[in-house]
């Protein structure tokens, strides 16, 4: 593989936050999974189950799911962070001060930022969701395991030019999502990945996130740095 084409690809995924209504082929979905399925895992285990939703059935949930989400205390599986600070804090204000600039909400409009946020509740018009869960059995290991897994779809999607967005805001509301797809009690709810064909016209598509200097994030030990 050429290591510039990878580089591209992992540049050109990006998360989409507006999405055409048509659905992805069957054939498309079955080999973006294929190709996800191919990360590693502890042991092989695996450990990712995934819910996919298709029209009608994306319709059907994304109005009762917006309808809860609006009336209802958040309940998730996972502990949400307890703080963001630092340059944490700094990457994730950036990152909304560029969405709210995109879609036309003036710092301080809480309203309208809320009325944005909600948008993770309507899957931003995705015909299609993916609901990452894991056995509760396996602990905080298989949630990474299956934040692989949700890297791996994502890279595979954008491959077939199918544009997605990973979301936690959806495991906000466990409780809903476990009785909505019949889910056992020991299944842990992770995230949702939207996803679908990008509306390129729309706003909210129309910046990018960057990424930290190298030096911000790694440590060299035993390098010649000199």
């Amino acid at each position: 593989m050429d290591p510039d084409h990878f580089d591209a690809l992992l540049c050109a995924r990006h998360s989409c936050r507006a999405f055409r209504p048509d659905p992805i082929p069957d054939p498309v979905i079955e080999q973006i999974l294929r190709s996800a399925q191919k990360v590693p895992s502890w042991c092989n285990a695996q450990p990712w189950q995934v819910e996919i939703t298709t029209a009608p059935e994306t319709d059907r949930l994304r109005d009762a799911f917006y309808a809860h989400a609006m009336q209802s205390q958040q309940n998730p599986d996972v502990d949400w962070p307890s703080a963001y600070t630092g340059l944490h804090q700094n990457r994730r204000k950036t990152c909304g001060l560029q969405l709210y600039k995109s879609v036309g909400v003036t710092p301080g409009d809480r309203a309208a930022s809320g009325q944005q946020m909600l948008e993770n509740f309507r899957f931003f018009g995705a015909p299609h969701i993916a609901l990452i869960t894991a056995p509760a059995e396996l602990g905080p290991y298989a949630y990474l395991d299956c934040g692989g897994f949700v890297t791996g779809f994502c890279l595979a999607a954008t491959a077939q030019g199918v544009a997605t967005i990973p979301q936690a805001a959806v495991a906000a509301f466990a409780p809903f999502l476990r009785d909505w797809f019949d889910l056992p009690e020991d299944r842990v709810i992770l995230c949702g990945i939207a996803f679908g064909r990008s509306d390129e016209a729309h706003p909210a598509n129309s910046f990018r996130t960057e990424r930290a200097e190298m030096g911000e994030w790694v440590n060299w030990h035993g390098k010649d740095i000199t």
